[in-house]
């Protein structure tokens, strides 16, 4: 009766361990499942099924690119996710959030704006056309 919409299936395809640490930018296909720190951008390449999560021990210093994000860590930089963000407990944001739907935890910390995502492409209306509507006679 309550249900919830269903949550994407978390595939973990390439995993940085809690020891981990990356300086420079991370691309990659699939999931990818974070509990070390990444000093640059992690952006998801190849695809609409892409997803990223982040564990409380792990942190982000840069941008965030996916379909789904799944935060209980930090990021220092802006997340854009096509999909859904799902922000935990202990997920902490300075930066924008850009999302198609979102979801937050009694916790969470976001020290920026939400921005919402267009759910159909803004290219729908030909210029030429909304101009002409403008104009009277």
């Amino acid at each position: 009766m309550f249900s919830r919409e269903s949550k994407p299936n978390a595939r973990i395809d390439t995993l940085i361990g809690k020891a981990a640490r990356v300086q420079g930018d991370v691309e990659f296909e699939g999931g990818l499942h974070l509990d070390g720190r990444v000093a640059g951008s992690v952006r998801a390449v190849g695809g609409t099924d892409t997803s990223l999560s982040v564990s409380e021990h792990g942190s982000i210093e840069g941008s965030v690119e996916a379909a789904n994000v799944t935060l209980n860590g930090s990021v220092k930089g802006d997340i854009y996710a096509t999909d859904r963000v799902v922000l935990g407990p202990r997920a902490r944001v300075l930066g924008n959030v850009h999302y198609g739907i979102i979801e937050m935890t009694l916790g969470a910390e976001i020290r920026g704006k939400l921005v919402p995502l267009p759910s159909a492409p803004p290219a729908t209306i030909k210029p030429a056309v909304a101009a002409g509507a403008a104009k009277t006679g």
